[in-house]
């Protein structure tokens, strides 16, 4: 990229070299200027990219992941990763909190769709999630069945809260074209999924998971959904990262093998925001 800049230099640079013999060759000059300077800089980019991908991958990548996230798609490649590139070490921070990718020092992370800041990168890594309400059995034997999510209100259910958040998550469904939230009741309120889904099998209330994390317990009879008419999709994992002209060795080297992991239906590299 230097050597570009050196070799068609800027117009105001240029004042005071205008040939005599030849009138107006400093306006002929800079119109040459702004008429290659976007190729010289494509030829340059194309330059870097060339001598990097001959580097071997190197470095620290600093990640943050999603706690579900990092389960169905960073704990899966952690031993193929580390064998195939030695010399990168993966700096992860897991955990729900929403933090700015940028501001905390990440390289990149993986998250829901929803949560994606609008400068970044994202890349699907599957297809979109839903949410469901659930219980045992035995609870929806002792307390009914709710009719529709605003029923929730008179069911004791398993509460989550945000990282950060002083009142807990209020349950979104989707009706007429609309999302809407429920602000539900009950004896728990947990900073951690995993344990709220243990709550709602041992029957203390109706839980509120991502239906791939309950399928199993569902097909089991272990658990009951309800209300999955309201359940609609959101968008699901992504990966995502600031926009660069030019990527690391590593960081590219994690992206490739979180895409090209347990998921396989991955669409192209895109700004989910447009």
């Amino acid at each position: 990229m230097r050597d570009a800049e050196h070799r068609f230099p800027a117009g105001d640079e240029e004042e005071g070299c205008q040939s005599s013999r030849v009138p107006g060759s400093t306006e002929v000059g800079e119109n040459l200027f702004r008429r290659v300077r976007p190729a010289a800089f494509e030829l340059g980019d194309a330059l870097a990219q060339t001598r990097i991908a001959g580097e071997r991958p190197a470095g620290t990548v600093r990640v943050h992941a999603f706690r579900s996230a990092a389960q169905k798609h960073i704990q899966p490649i952690l031993k193929s990763f580390a064998e195939r590139y030695p010399d990168i070490v993966l700096d992860i921070t897991i955990d729900d909190e929403t933090v700015d990718i940028v501001a905390g020092g990440y390289d990149v992370a993986v998250r829901i769709g929803e949560v994606i800041q609008r400068d970044m990168v994202a890349v699907r890594l599957g297809p979109e999630l839903r949410q469901l309400a659930v219980a045992t059995p035995d609870y929806f034997s002792q307390h009914g069945r709710p009719e529709h999510p605003r029923d929730l209100v008179h069911h004791r259910c398993v509460r989550w809260r945000w990282p950060g958040h002083q009142s807990p998550y209020a349950w979104e469904f989707f009706e007429n074209d609309a999302w809407f939230g429920v602000a539900v009741n009950g004896p728990l309120i947990l900073s951690d999924k995993e344990t709220a889904l243990s709550a709602a099998l041992q029957g203390v209330g109706i839980g509120f998971a991502v239906e791939d994390t309950v399928a199993d317990y569902i097909a089991q009879g272990l658990l009951v959904s309800c209300l999955e008419a309201w359940s609609a999709p959101f968008p699901g994992w992504f990966v995502c990262y600031p926009q660069q002209r030019q990527m690391a060795p590593a960081l590219r080297a994690f992206i490739d093998a979180v895409r090209s992991g347990p998921k396989d239906d991955l669409s192209g590299e895109a700004n989910v925001f447009g």
